[in-house]
Formats: C-alpha cells, sequence, structure tokens
C-alpha cells in the first residue's frame, strides 16, 4: 500500500510564531548559501548558471515540501558536475534533461516500491571510495577555468581530458590563477575565522568569497572571464519552459546515465539526512524522501533545470542556523528566487576563476581523505574495495566504479562467510556410520569447502549423519549439497540421517523437497537418535 506523508504536514500542527522566525532566518542563511554554490554547480556542469539557481529554486521548493526529513535543503550538487558535465559533452545538454527527468521518474519508482533502506546496503567502503573519487575529479574539472586556460570544451574522459589541458597549459592566465588562488584561500581562512568571531558567521565563506573576488575583479580590471562574456548573464524573470521527455530511440542510451544520476541521489540525499536526524532529535523517512527526489527531479528539467538531491552541507547548515521544519527549505528557495527577480544583472560580473575556486573548495571538502591514512586500521579487503571504486571512478566513471566496488563487496564477503563454514568430523563406535557437526552458512559460497572437507576425511561409511545444530542458514545450493551425500550414501547401500535442525533450515528442507527424499525418520531430534537410527540402517544392511 503507497504511503505518502511528507514530513511537512506532521511539522504543521503546533507549529507557532517562534518556530517561524527560526525557520525564517535559517532559510535566508542558506538561500544565500546556495546561489554562489548554485551558479558554481551548474557551469562547471557545463550549462548556464541559471539553470543551477532555478534547480536550487524548484527542487529545493519540492524536496522541503513532500521530502521525508524536517530539515533537508536540496538543490544541485557538487558530486553529480562528472555524471552531467559527461552527458553534455556526449550527448548535449537536452538529453542530460531528459536523462535527468528519467532518474527522476527511477527515485519516485524507488520511494513508491519501498527501496529506500536498500540503499544502506552499499559497503561504506564504496561510499567512501566513490565520493573521494569524485573530490578528484571535480577539481581536475576546474583547473581549466581555474588557471584561466584557453581553448574549447574538456572531454569527460579522464586520459584525453588530461591531454586536452596539457596541450592548453601554455594559454595559464596570471590574472585568473592570481584571483582563484585568493578566493580560495579567503574561503578557507574566512571559515576558520568565523568559529572565533561570530560576526563573519553570518554570512557564508563562499558567499564572502564570490563577492571580494567579484569586487577586486571589477575595481582592478582584471582580464578575466565572466558570467557576462560567457553566458551573457542571468535572465532576469522566469525561465523558458522546456520538455525533457526523451525520444524512443534515445531512451536506450539515457538510460544507464539516468541510473547512475538516480543512484547517486538516493544514496546522497539519504546519507545527507541521516547525517542530521541525531542533531535534530528526528528520524527521516528514506521512501518518502525518495519520492520527494523523484518528483523534484521530474520537475527541475521543465524549467531547465539539472539533477538535484539533498545536499550535506546545506542540510547541516540549515540545522546550525536554526532551521529545525521544512519550512526553511521553502524560505531558501523563495530567497533564491527573489535573488533572480532583483538582482540577476549584477551576476553579469561574477568572474569565472572566482566560480572554480568555490568548486574546489567543495571537491576538497566533499572528501573524507583521512581514510586512506587509516586503511592499515582494517581488513586488506576494506581496502582493495575502498582503492578500487576511487580509482576506477576517477579514471573512468561512476557507473563502473560503484558496479566493480559492490562485486568486490560481494565476493569478499561471499569470501568471508565461506570461511565461516566448518564441517567438523565426530568420532563414531559404530563401524560404518561417519558423523559430521556442520557449523555456518549452508551456501553457493561455502559447499567447495565442505567437499574438500569431505574428502579429506576420508570415510568409506554408508551411513551418513550431519548435525545441523548450529546450521543458521541454507539456500537451494546447499540443499542440492546435501540431496548429493544422500545420493552418495544410497549408493554405498546406506542413507542420510540429518539431526538437530532449526526451525528456518527444517522449513526450507521441506519446501526443497529433501525431507521428503530422505524420509521424516531420517530427520532426528538429536544427535543421540541420528545415532540410534543410522544402527537401525546399518541393521537393515546386514
Amino acid at each position: 500500500m503507497l504511503q505518502f506523508r511528507p514530513k511537512l504536514v506532521d511539522c504543521l500542527k503546533g507549529y507557532d510564531r517562534a518556530r517561524f522566525f527560526a525557520d525564517l532566518s535559517a532559510g535566508l542563511t542558506v538561500g544565500v548559501l546556495a546561489l554562489p554554490l548554485s551558479m558554481a554547480f551548474a557551469i562547471a556542469s557545463g550549462v548556464s548558471p541559471a539553470a543551477g539557481i532555478w534547480t536550487g529554486i524548484v527542487a529545493g521548493l519540492l524536496v522541503a515540501v513532500f521530502g521525508g526529513s524536517r530539515v533537508q535543503i536540496g538543490g544541485p550538487t557538487g558530486a553529480f558536475i562528472p555524471i552531467l558535465y559527461g552527458i553534455v559533452v556526449t550527448y548535449g545538454v537536452s538529453n542530460m534533461l531528459a536523462a535527468t527527468f528519467l532518474a527522476g521518474v527511477l527515485l519516485l519508482v524507488m520511494g513508491i516500491t519501498r527501496l529506500g533502506n536498500l540503499i544502506r546496503f552499499i559497503p561504506i567502503s564504496v561510499v567512501i571510495g566513490f565520493t573521494n573519487g569524485i573530490g578528484v575529479v571535480l577539481m581536475l574539472s576546474q583547473i581549466k577555468d581555474f588557471f584561466g586556460l584557453e581553448g574549447g570544451a574538456l572531454p569527460a574522459e579522464f586520459f584525453p581530458r588530461m591531454a586536452a589541458l596539457w596541450h592548453m597549459a601554455p594559454s595559464l592566465s596570471l590574472p585568473a590563477t592570481a584571483l582563484a588562488l585568493g578566493t580560495l584561500l579567503l574561503i578557507i581562512v574566512w571559515s576558520r575565522l568565523a568559529r572565533r568571531w561570530r560576526v563573519l558567521a553570518h554570512v557564508p565563506a563562499q558567499l564572502g568569497g564570490l563577492i571580494v573576488g567579484t569586487l577586486i575583479a571589477v575595481l582592478l580590471g582584471l582580464p578575466v572571464e565572466t558570467i557576462g562574456s560567457r553566458f551573457n548573464g542571468i535572465p532576469q524573470g522566469l525561465p523558458t519552459f522546456a520538455f525533457p521527455l526523451p525520444d524512443l530511440q534515445a531512451v536506450g542510451r539515457l538510460l544507464m546515465p539516468a541510473v547512475t544520476i538516480a543512484l547517486l541521489g538516493a544514496i546522497e540525499s539519504l546519507l545527507s539526512a541521516r547525517v542530521v536526524d541525531p542533531q535534530i532529535d528526528d528520524k527521516h523517512d528514506p521512501n518518502q524522501e525518495l519520492m520527494a527526489q523523484g518528483i523534484a527531479n521530474i520537475a527541475s528539467p521543465f524549467f531547465g533545470g539539472i539533477a538535484a538531491t539533498g545536499a550535506i552541507a546545506r542540510t547541516s547548515t540549515n540545522v546550525r542556523a536554526g532551521g529545525r521544519t521544512p519550512v526553511a527549505g521553502i524560505v531558501h528557495s523563495i530567497t533564491l528566487f527573489l535573488i533572480v527577480m532583483v538582482a540577476a544583472p549584477l551576476a553579469a560580473w561574477v568572474p569565472i576563476p572566482v566560480l572554480a575556486a568555490i568548486v574546489v573548495v567543495t571537491a576538497i571538502r566533499m572528501g573524507e581523505w583521512h581514510e586512506f591514512g587509516r586503511l592499515k586500521a582494517f581488513p586488506w579487503s576494506y581496502g582493495v574495495i575502498l582503492c578500487t571504486t576511487f580509482l576506477l571512478t576517477v579514471l573512468f566513471d561512476l557507473t563502473v566504479a560503484v558496479e566493480i566496488g559492490l562485486l568486490l563487496a560481494c565476493l569478499f564477503f561471499i569470501h568471508r562467510m565461506q570461511s565461516l563454514t566448518e564441517l567438523e568430523p565426530i568420532e563414531s563406535r559404530d563401524r560404518g556410520v561417519a558423523v559430521f557437526a556442520l557449523r555456518g552458512t549452508l551456501f553457493f559460497g561455502s559447499v567447495a569447502r565442505l567437499d574438500e572437507r569431505i574428502d579429506a576425511a576420508g570415510h568409506d561409511a554408508s551411513v551418513l549423519v550431519f548435525d545441523m545444530s548450529e546450521v543458521t542458514n541454507i539456500d537451494a545450493t546447499g540443499a542440492d549439497w546435501l540431496h548429493g551425500m544422500h545420493r552418495a550414501a544410497v549408493k554405498r547401500g546406506g542413507e542420510l540421517i540429518l539431526c538437530s535442525l532449526t526451525r528456518h533450515v527444517h522449513a526450507y528442507l521441506a519446501r526443497s523437497g529433501l525431507l521428503a527424499v530422505i524420509g521424516p525418520h531420517n530427520a532426528c531430534a538429536d544427535q543421540h537418535k541420528a545415532l540410534d537410527r543410522a544402527r537401525e540402517v546399518l541393521g537393515e544392511i546386514d
């Protein structure tokens, strides 16, 4: 049964004036913070800054209204940049909007079918690996604008991109480089000083860097590229309504990019909600959140917007600023809307190197770089998964990285589980009877190990007794292995006897038909009764 209950519905009960002013203050703060980030992320994704702002307005509003978290702030994020830029370069902007629309449909379906909890099954080693990888890709994507290099659009692939940057290196612009480095240092210093001086904390460091960097470029007349020179500024008014519906021929090509956008959006939004849950003493609804993310990504392309998800940094800022209900997210969207309506012409003066510096700061902060230093504290398999996912994200793309990372995680898990499965011989005084104690999980990954243990025992008994009191789980391959043991015993003129079956294992073997094959008299309550039954079988053989 479909359950659709946004957090906003619960939060409006008992909503008072004090909460409104707290949400109003937080929403204004986050709205101002979202302005430079939205423009920077859009440009880095290969589209106009207006697309990023309208993503923050539309997606931010819908995530707040329909979301499963009380404080989630939706909008464009740095994690999407490598994916969206690759789609724009390969398929064009219109197909990027179509892929975002398809991703929204997938997210909505994931929420409706209640798959939100499954996202938590992705191992943390895979998440850290691709997050750090995205951070590196994000920094590499800004080299051209950061240093003011001249040339065409950069390729989406790693090796061609590095080759293109090498050829562009002689065109390095000292004014652009100095402005970008200065903005980068200013943002870092501003953030640290804001912890001591509350006056600075009222203005987000990214916005401070944007304003100061723009003023320096204008006052000194620096010869650097600006939003005005590259995009002719930001239109003051409503965007042109678009129809991002893909044609049938393009659906096949866009399906994998759409799946990647949906997967990354689901992971980042639920991770963002989970991070702030303890700070507000609440628990988000993952399925409702996915439905909201789906609705936001379906609607955003109609306004020329790009992919959106829950933004961890903006959501955390919202909480620290006092936001406690979705009203803060609504105010954040209204703030962005008013800025576009009133101050859009001023954006034409913003230098591109300043926005590149803002993206680089985001890339540095999004990575959990300390995890590389902690690898020695974990099993080697953890490091292999993390580093493989990281390298594949940087060198190839996120889809391949996550697929290989999950595959490695599954293989290591199977290896670990089969190593915990044991078959131990138990001494029997009855000639012709071999008794074994099975422990662990009897599944497809452990049957080869069990065959080795059986062969190592070197028994020639006609009656096999398996004590399964410590078998925690069994699958079809495990049941088939027991069938094989039964057939081998019958060939030697004996039988297979099982004892001490747990309720779960007994029910599974009954459904598989094995208990009917060996007979109910060969499924004994304990080992003593199993040995008595074995002696009966030996007597029948004699």
